[in-house]
């Protein structure tokens, strides 16, 4: 496993942000696929202690996307795909938005305030987009420029998952396909998961590019014109590892054969 991390050394008296920041799993698969987990990790650096938030809330959804990295790891193996996940709270720097859009660190998730991320002065934000989102995506980037010079990656697979209930409204979905203007990898995955009538499939819900969910997938796939989709899973199905390793079961024989036809 690699992992990266950066120390702080602009701040006296602060804690660095934990180490690692960013992991990469099975960096020499043989899959064309690379998974990535943006909101794999409710762990927060030292330097943020909880940010003034209760332990449930940080177990909850607002902290991280339950149950997607056991799914992610579980893909890894079964597709003998490289992962690459995060080691940092979304709380801290949500690692799916542009830096520079105002809800890369949330104030308010849902109805859940951050103490600890109101009020921040330029340099703090600056710092975690420097500790944080640079670390991870420079990751990213040069991981895919060399998997793609060796001619070895053809799309990129997100994993997030959902909260059954967003603001007191039910989501039906079981599972949601995300997608912007290349369709290719979502509507391989959509023919094979029509194959189940019982199977709720969202086609970008509950989500999508519009609610500026694609950041990852837009910055590192579609401007190379490799295959981009977004995978959200409702969490109370992935909270089990069973849960999770049967989601993946049903997952990797279909990006499997995807990946063959991009």
């Amino acid at each position: 496993m690699i992992h990266a991390s950066r120390t702080d050394t602009g701040r006296t008296a602060a804690a660095p942000v934990a180490k690692p920041v960013v992991l990469v799993e099975n960096p020499q698969g043989r899959s064309p696929i690379l998974l990535i987990c943006e909101h794999a990790s409710k762990h927060l650096p030292e330097r943020y202690g909880t940010l003034g938030l209760s332990a449930d809330q940080l177990e909850s959804h607002i902290a991280w996307d339950p149950g997607a990295v056991g799914v992610a790891k579980e893909l890894c193996r079964l597709l003998d795909a490289p992962l690459i996940h995060a080691g940092v709270s979304r709380l801290v720097l949500d690692l799916n938005r542009d830096p520079s859009a105002p809800d890369s660190i949330w104030t308010l998730s849902e109805r859940t305030t951050i103490p600890g991320n109101q009020n921040l002065d330029d340099d703090e934000r600056a710092y975690r987009v420097r500790e944080v989102y640079d670390v991870f995506h420079g990751m990213v980037s040069r991981f895919v420029e060399a998997r793609r010079s060796a001619g070895q990656i053809s799309g990129i697979v997100t994993v997030h998952s959902f909260t059954p209930v967003y603001r007191g409204v039910p989501r039906p979905w079981h599972i949601g396909l995300i997608f912007n203007r290349d369709e290719r990898f979502a509507r391989r995955l959509e023919a094979g998961l029509r194959r189940d009538p019982a199977l709720v499939l969202g086609m970008n819900e509950p989500y999508s590019p519009a609610d500026r969910v694609f950041h990852t997938l837009e910055r590192h796939a579609e401007r190379r014109g490799l295959a981009p989709l977004m995978i959200e899973i409702r969490n109370d199905l992935i909270r089990t590892e069973d849960g999770q390793a049967s989601w993946a079961h049903r997952l990797a024989p279909l990006l499997r054969e995807g990946a063959r036809t991009l």
